[in-house]
This record gives structure tokens, C-alpha cells and sequence, in this order.
């Protein structure tokens, strides 16, 4: 069994947390870990490394969480383009096919939350038991309430392990998921799926041959780039943008779906990360970070930056992050998304970036910016090298605050220290690596005319990036 983690989506309820560059599902929103490494983390021990799909901002990151978690094995599938649920798993089923033609594929999502991981485990063997008689499986969630943002599954009560399917309901309105609710015949739709590769191939070239078409042509021109696969670019975005539902799931006769019961959740909005999280007092608030209140209930508070502190407030979501912050009704939140939109008319960077933002070969923290100058704090991998790059706009000055800097200016390479310096002038042709066994700390003010990231010319790069 090979577990396929889609690992695209935007997240843009959960801003000014989750980011264009930094989705929620590369956050530590519920753990230690992020939302990926949880996914990963709650598998069943005996299912081996997987193939994950994700786009090209996010490839970085991506191998850096797996690393972590020592599941750096698995492979990548780069999207040129989302094209929603299909052709990513029409990819991954190509790829799974290639290396096992038997191979059976558990589609998972890298941003949902699982709590009862042995009823989750459970729910695989159940699934698994449909797939071997070439059942295209889905995972439907037993619903606690009536909602009215996800789709629903009416199933027939026709097995043990897993039931027939019916039909796929859109997002019904209030009154009919209460009727759906009370009728016991009824499940979430969790985007989750179980099959043979080889079965979903079948069905997806019956019911949309031209996504599968699409997609191996995309795939029979793949490439490899360091430890990704690009898949040929121009045959994949010929492809349409199409869920695996609408693809497949609603036209199949061998449709079947395992009933979940296992403290799922999408993390969809605020409210729906308090509710998946451990209360912080008897008012029932949810604190992260340092917070102080007083007469304060219901809350959901974050704070990434400086103390927040609330008086005689009652069911807000409250997050503050260093570039950004968030004042909502909790009833409310999901409706951030609005925010989200105003922020791309007007071309902010907050819709985009954090202010500290990851890099392939460490990170950096935009600390001050005003006209014609901006600070960063930049730190560097040990035995990584950003590229040789040169600015049309900017000068830069380095200093090293701990660790070894190895520094190339023109035709001058040196070492510098801790506590020294140097200056790069507008135009010239540098680079800088960190030649040691430890992280490499620099402060970095930067002058000029224009100082947007854009400003970048690389001539060689270790990451592909030139």
C-alpha cells in the first residue's frame, strides 16, 4: 500500500497564520509537528513511504518536513499547475503503477486532523478488504451534527466492513442536513480514498479518458530535478481541473465507502482549530503563546510575536503574527477569506509571506524596512550555499553573528567570523555558504532603489532555482 498526500490548497481561511508560500498544512497548528508530519506520523507502521504531490513554491519545504521525520525516501511529484484532485491522483497511480503494477493507493489529505488513530488504522483494514474486490473506496465521516459545509455520502446498509454507495450530495442547506443526520444514512465526504492504482486508471479512462491522457503524456515526459519529478508541463496544464468526485467517484458502479469514526476534522476555519484543540482554562478559550486575560470565554488566541492581553471579550479569535493581526467573531471566521481577497487586489506581500520566510537552504526574518533600506536576519544550513546572484537595485552588508560565513565577492573569496563584516555594491557577482558544522547567523541590511525579492539574478544554484 502506497499512501498518496496531496499537499496542495492554499488555506486562506486560516490567515494571517497560513500563507500562499506557507499553507497550513506545513504549520504546527495542533502539535509539535506540522499538520504534513502528522499525516505522515498517524500511518500504520506497516505502510511504506509514499508519494506526495505539491507545487513548486512548496518543494522545499515539502523535503525538509519529511527529512525530519526520516521519511525523506518518498517521492515528489511536482504540479506545474493544481488541477484539482484527479489528474494529481492520476499522476501518483501512474507513478505507483511503474514501480508496482499491484500497487494499491490510501489518498490522503496533508492538512486533516485524526485524533483516534486506532480507529483510523482500523477503518485502512476495512477499506482495504473493498479495494481487494476492486472497489474504489471512500472514507465517510460520521457526522455529530448537521453541516453545511461538506458534502455528504448516503450509503446503502448493505455490509460489515464497508457499504455500497448510493449517491454524492452537494452541500446541502441547514434544514437537509438535519434530515440527512437523523436518517443514519449519511457521511461526511472526507476526500479520502483507498483503490488499486491500477482500478482508478481503469475507471478514470472509462468516465474522463481525456484527464488520463493528459496525464500520461505528462508523465511519459517527466523529468528528474534533485530529488522531485516534474512532470512534462505543457501536457499537464492541457489537462482539465477536475476532483476525483466529479471524475470518478459519482460515475462508478464500484464505488464503496467505510464509515469513520475517529475524531476527524479539515481544520476549515478559527473555529474549527479551537474545537480540535485541549481548552486553556474552565471558560473554555484556547491560548497559544503568550496570553493574558481577564473576563474573557470562548476565545481562540495565538499569539506568534508579543503578549496579547483581553478584557471582558467573549467568543473572538484573536491572532497576532509579526506583519499581521486578526480580530474575528468566531461565528464568523471563515469569512477571513474575504480579507484574503481584499489583500491580492491590493498586491500585498502579507497574502503571500510570512515574515520569516523558509528558503532550500535555511530561512530569513525581515526584521525592519523602511524607504530604500530593509534588515533581515538570514540563517544558513550547515554545508548549504545560497546561489551566485547579482542585484541591479541594491547594496548589501553582512554581518555575522555566529557561525563561519564563507563569502564570494567577484573574484575574492574569504571566511569571515563572528562580529565581522563586508559590504556588496549594487551590481556585483556574489555568493555566500556556510562551510561549517553549525548554522551560520547573519544580519543583512540591504539599500537601494528597489529591494523586492525579484531583484535576482542567479547564474548557478545547487537547488535547480537559475
Amino acid at each position: 500500500m502506497t499512501p498518496v498526500v496531496l499537499c496542495g490548497g492554499s488555506g486562506t481561511r486560516l490567515w494571517p497564520l497560513s500563507r500562499t508560500y506557507t499553507p497550513k498544512q506545513f504549520l504546527p497548528l495542533t502539535s509539535s509537528y506540522s499538520m504534513l508530519q502528522e499525516t505522515v506520523l498517524r500511518l500504520p507502521k506497516t505502510i511504506n513511504q509514499g508519494i506526495f504531490i505539491c507545487n513548486e513554491e512548496h518543494r522545499f519545504m515539502l523535503a525538509e518536513q519529511l527529512r525530519k521525520i526520516d521519511a525523506n525516501n518518498s517521492t515528489i511529484l511536482l504540479e506545474p499547475e493544481g488541477r484539482n484532485t484527479a489528474p494529481a491522483v492520476a499522476l501518483a497511480a501512474l507513478q505507483a503503477i511503474k514501480d508496482n503494477p499491484h500497487a494499491m493507493l490510501l489518498v490522503l489529505a496533508a492538512d486533516h486532523v485524526i485524533s483516534d488513530h486506532g480507529a483510523f488504522h482500523q477503518a485502512i483494514e476495512h477499506a482495504t478488504a473493498a479495494a481487494l474486490q476492486d472497489k474504489l473506496t471512500t472514507f465517510g465521516i460520521v457526522p455529530d451534527k448537521p453541516e453545511t459545509g461538506y458534502g455528504y455520502i448516503q450509503h446503502g446498509n448493505d455490509g460489515e466492513q464497508f457499504h455500497s454507495v448510493k449517491q454524492f450530495v452537494e452541500k446541502p442547506a441547514l434544514d437537509v442536513a438535519k434530515q440527512y443526520v437523523a436518517s443514519g444514512d449519511y457521511l461526511w465526504n472526507s476526500g479520502m480514498f483507498l483503490f488499486k492504482a491500477s482500478c482508478f486508471i481503469d475507471e478514470l479512462e472509462k468516465y474522463c479518458p481525456e484527464i488520463l491522457v493528459a496525464c500520461q503524456q505528462a508523465f511519459s515526459g517527466a523529468e528528474q530535478d534533485l530529488d522531485f519529478i516534474r512532470p512534462e508541463k505543457s501536457a499537464f496544464l492541457s489537462c482539465v481541473s477536475e476532483s476525483i468526485d466529479y471524475a470518478v467517484m459519482e460515475k462508478t458502479s464500484n464505488a464503496a465507502v467505510v464509515p469513520l469514526n475517529a475524531g476527524w476534522s479539515d481544520v476549515g476555519s478559527y473555529g474549527a482549530l479551537a474545537d480540535v484543540l485541549d481548552k486553556s482554562d474552565e471558560k473554555s478559550n484556547v491560548f497559544v503563546g503568550d496570553v493574558l486575560t481577564h473576563e474573557t470565554s470562548e476565545c481562540y488566541i495565538n499569539s506568534q510575536h508579543k503578549l496579547v492581553a483581553t478584557v471582558g471579550v467573549e467568543n473572538l479569535v484573536i491572532v497576532d503574527t509579526p506583519d499581521a493581526v486578526l480580530v474575528a467573531n468566531k461565528d464568523k471566521a471563515q469569512d477571513v477569506k474575504a480579507i484574503v481577497e481584499q489583500l491580492k487586489q491590493q498586491s500585498r506581500s502579507e497574502v503571500s509571506f510570512q515574515r520569516e520566510v523558509y528558503r532550500p537552504w535555511g530561512k530569513y526574518d525581515s526584521i525592519d524596512m523602511g524607504e530604500r533600506f530593509q534588515v533581515k536576519r538570514i540563517t544558513v544550513k550547515p554545508g548549504a550555499k545560497l546561489s551566485v546572484q547579482m542585484h541591479h537595485h541594491r547594496a548589501e552588508h553582512w554581518i555575522v553573528v555566529s557561525g563561519t560565513a564563507k563569502v564570494t565577492i567577484g573574484e575574492t573569496t574569504s571566511l569571515l567570523s563572528e562580529n565581522m563584516s563586508t559590504y556588496i555594491p549594487i551590481g556585483e557577482v556574489h555568493a555566500l555558504e556556510n562551510p561549517g558544522k553549525l548554522p551560520l547567523e547573519m544580519i543583512e541590511v540591504q539599500s537601494g532603489s528597489y529591494l523586492g525579492e525579484d531583484d535576482i539574478v542567479r547564474f548557478e544554484d545547487r537547488y535547480g532555482r537559475s
